[in-house]
C-alpha cells in the first residue's frame, strides 16, 4: 500500500478516476450491436460459438423448466435455506413504501400531481466466470420485483457444456424470474435492448460485467434505460489509533480478491499507515490530522464502499456526502452488505458516488407529471402565456390557449 499526500498529482488522479473507454472496445461493441440488430438470434448464436465456445440452437437459448428443476438437485439443500434467508433480508429492506405522490389542489381550479408506475420489463445481466455471482441475482432482481416490475429476464453466459450455473438458476427460480437466457457479453445487452425472435425487448438493463458489457450499456442507452457504469470494486476505510488494526488489514485484504479492486485507507494513525504499507500489497493510504479531514478525503474519493471504523461512527456519518454505501463501526464489514444486510450491493464506482446512488426501488419507477386546469384557472394565466409564447416566437402555442377562452 502506498502512502500519498492530498497535495500530489497521484491524489488528483485518484479523485478524478473514471472508467477508461478504449476505442478498440467501443468499435467491437458497436459491431456486435449492429450484428444483433441485423441478424437477431443468428448473431447471438455466432457470438456464443465465438466467445463462449458453445454451439447452441435458438431453441436452446432460453433455459427450460426442466433445466431449472434439475438445478435444485445439484446444490446443497442447506444452501437453499441460506439463499432464502438472504433474499428475505433484501425483500424486507425494499418492502417499505418509499415514494409518496405529490398532489396539489388550489382554490383557483388547478390540480398538479405526480403519478408513479413501475417499468414494465427489466433485463438483468449476470456475468459468468469462475465465481458464481448468486448474490448479484437477488441484489438486482429483488428491488425490481418489489417496485412492481411485471416481467424480469436474466441473461448469463453458458458454461462449456451448454448449461447455466445451477446456483444462478436456483436463485432465479426462488425470485420467480420470468425468463433466463444462455447469452453473455455485449450481445446479451444488445438482445435486451433491441429484442430478437427469442429474446423479448426490455425497458431497462441492469447488472455488472466486463468492459464490453459496460460499453454495450453505454451504447444502447436511449433505446433502453441502464444502471450506472460499473468499474472495479472499491473500499475506503476511515480509522484511527483506537481502531482494531487486524480488522482493518483483513478488510483491505478482502478487497484484493476482486479483480482490479482498489483499496483506500484514511487514517490519523501513522502506526496503522506504516503497518498497512508493509502488509497490504496494493492500494493507497492518506494520513490526516483529524477525523473531519478524514471525512473530507472520503468525500473527494467518493468510494463505492466506505467503512467508518472509529468511535461514534454515526457522528462522523453526518459529514459524509459521497459514498455508495457506508458501513458503521467495527462489526459492519463490507461482506455483510455484499450478501445479506438488505440494501443492494449494486453501487456506483470510480468516484461516481458524487452523482449516482446505489440501486433501489426508485430505479424501476417511472414518474408522470399530471396537470389539470379549469377554464377559470387558464384565464388567470392568459397574459403571462401570451407574453412568454411571443418571446419564444411560438404564436400558435398561444392560439391553443386563446381558442379555449373566446
Amino acid at each position: 500500500m502506498k502512502v500519498i499526500s492530498t497535495t500530489g498529482q497521484e491524489w488528483q488522479r485518484l479523485c478524478s478516476r473514471q472508467l477508461v473507454r478504449k476505442r478498440q472496445v467501443e468499435e467491437r461493441v458497436r459491431a456486435i450491436i449492429d450484428d444483433v440488430r441485423q441478424d437477431g438470434d443468428d448473431a447471438l448464436l455466432r457470438y456464443t460459438r465465438r466467445f463462449d465456445r458453445v454451439r447452441l440452437t435458438a431453441k436452446q437459448l432460453p433455459v427450460t423448466e426442466a433445466e431449472t428443476s434439475a438445478a435444485f438437485q445439484h446444490i446443497d439443500p442447506n444452501l437453499v435455506l441460506h439463499l432464502k434467508t438472504a433474499i428475505q433480508k433484501v425483500q424486507a429492506f425494499y418492502g417499505r413504501p418509499r415514494l409518496k405522490p405529490v398532489r396539489i389542489v388550489d382554490g383557483d381550479g388547478v390540480f398538479l400531481g405526480e403519478k408513479f408506475d413501475p417499468i414494465e420489463r427489466v433485463g438483468v445481466y449476470i456475468p459468468g466466470g469462475t465465481a458464481s455471482l448468486v448474490s448479484t441475482v437477488y441484489m438486482t432482481v429483488t428491488p425490481a420485483r418489489q417496485a412492481g416490475v411485471k416481467h424480469i429476464s436474466l441473461a448469463t453466459p453458458p458454461r462449456r457444456d451448454g448449461s447455466v450455473d445451477p446456483n444462478i438458476l436456483v436463485v432465479a427460480s426462488l425470485l420467480h424470474v420470468d425468463a433466463v437466457y444462455k447469452i453473455g457479453g455485449a450481445q446479451a445487452i444488445a438482445a435486451f435492448a433491441l429484442g430478437t425472435k427469442t429474446v423479448a425487448k426490455v425497458d431497462k438493463v441492469i447488472g455488472p460485467g466486463n468492459a464490453y458489457v459496460v460499453e454495450a450499456k453505454r451504447q444502447v442507452f436511449g433505446l433502453v434505460d441502464v444502471d450506472t457504469p460499473a468499474g472495479p470494486s472499491e473500499i475506503a476505510i476511515i480509522a484511527n489509533r483506537y481502531t482494531n488494526q487486524q480488522f482493518v488489514l483483513t478488510d483491505l485484504m478482502a478487497e484484493t480478491e476482486h479483480a482490479g479492486g482498489i483499496c483506500f485507507l484514511i487514517t490519523t494513525s501513522k502506526a496503522l499507515a506504516k503497518l498497512a504499507r508493509k502488509q497490504i500489497p496494493s492500494g493507497y493510504c492518506v494520513v490526516v490530522d483529524n477525523l473531519d479531514q478524514a471525512a473530507e478525503v472520503a468525500n473527494r474519493l467518493a468510494p463505492e464502499h466506505l467503512q467508518i471504523m472509529v468511535n461514534s461512527p454515526r457522528k462522523l456519518l453526518k459529514k459524509v456526502r459521497n459514498a455508495g454505501a457506508v458501513f458503521l463501526g467495527p462489526y459492519s464489514p463490507v461482506t455483510v452488505g455484499d450478501y445479506i444486510a438488505g440494501p443492494s450491493h449494486v453501487l456506483p464506482t470510480g468516484g461516481s458516488a458524487r452523482m449516482f446512488s446505489g440501486i433501489g426501488i426508485e430505479d424501476f419507477i417511472r414518474k408522470t407529471h399530471v396537470i389539470g386546469y379549469t377554464r377559470g384557472a387558464l384565464e388567470k394565466v392568459r397574459e403571462p402565456l401570451e407574453r412568454l409564447t411571443a418571446l419564444e416566437g411560438l404564436p400558435r402555442h398561444f392560439e391553443s390557449v386563446k381558442v379555449r377562452l373566446t
